[in-house]
């Protein structure tokens, strides 16, 4: 627990105590997820157009009864804005909050999945994200940063952590990553495809599935139209940004695409378009020219 200098709301809290209670509340949350996956609840709760067809277990309510009982003793000036339940919904003029999602691919951990199933926590101080952690429950690794610091670290179970870091390579001998298949997508988005060598589809743990191009074992993603969320958006937005990565969406044009740099949003809301996160390095050097 953090010294009460550091939770009174007059205080800074110190970076490194912070990243140090951030990634511990992550492993403890992975593990009470994995403590769940043998036996659990499954109850209804309503989706993003208001009707009962998304779903939860005790698994999130359990993993974010972590999360919320220890910012709320170590981060008391600090408000939450959580997937489940009363804490769904943040203050309008919140600026210093902290947005989590307990189990993030709920649906995967449900049907027992070996991959696509984390969890994920953002710090945002003065509307600016200054700390995000994503962990994966399968593989125990989590990806992410502390406040004051530029560098993004992938933690393995066995504490080993690895500075992650921009690997440039020609789009066409990479990969790009989709969450659904092609006719999905727009036609900028469906057009682009054929600037890389190949694209894999893969749902689950939107958290997870962006590691993949954190880690560079894809060069970049594209997001179909859907629910916008401050609880998956925050910390995707955080690690993306800090490790000099955009977003961009398409424009009138056929084959044109914009910089679209994400807002904080505390409230869900729909996104009519899609939504491309590549390197800035990549898009300078090799797909600028096709937006002109």
């Amino acid at each position: 627990m953090m010294s009460r200098e550091l939770v009174d709301d007059r205080c800074t809290p110190n970076g490194h105590a912070v990243g140090i209670i951030l990634k511990e509340l992550v492993r403890r949350a992975i593990k009470i997820v994995r403590s769940e996956r043998q036996a659990f609840e499954v109850m209804q709760k309503a989706g993003y157009g208001g009707d009962m067809t998304d779903v939860f277990t005790t698994a999130d309510s359990k993993a974010q009864e972590i999360y919320v009982r220890s910012i709320q003793e170590c981060f008391a000036a600090f408000s939450i804005v959580a997937e489940e339940g009363a804490f769904s919904k943040a203050q309008p003029d919140a600026t210093n909050y902290f947005t989590i999602d307990p189990l993030d691919g709920t649906k995967a951990f449900i049907r027992r999945q070996s991959h696509g199933v984390g969890t994920m926590i953002a710090m945002v101080e003065n509307d600016k994200i200054v700390s995000a952690y994503v962990g994966d429950v399968n593989t125990q690794e989590i990806y992410g940063y502390r406040p004051g610091s530029s560098n993004v670290h992938r933690i393995t179970e066995f504490e080993t952590a690895e500075r992650l870091s921009y690997e440039g390579k020609p789009l066409s001998d990479q990969t790009v990553l989709l969450r659904d298949p092609p006719e999905k997508y727009s036609e900028a988005s469906r057009r682009l495809l054929s600037s890389f060598k190949s694209y894999e589809v893969e749902g689950g743990s939107i958290g997870v599935w962006l590691a993949r191009l954190w880690k560079r074992e894809v060069a970049a993603a594209i997001l179909p139209p859907g629910g916008e969320t401050p609880w998956d958006s925050t910390p995707l937005q955080g690690i993306s940004e800090e490790l000099g990565y955009m977003f961009l969406r398409p424009c009138q044009e056929p084959l044109g695409w914009e910089s679209c740099t994400p807002s904080l949003v505390k409230h869900t809301f729909p996104r009519q378009h899609d939504v491309l996160i590549i390197h800035r390095d990549d898009w300078k050097s090799s797909l600028l020219n096709m937006s002109n």
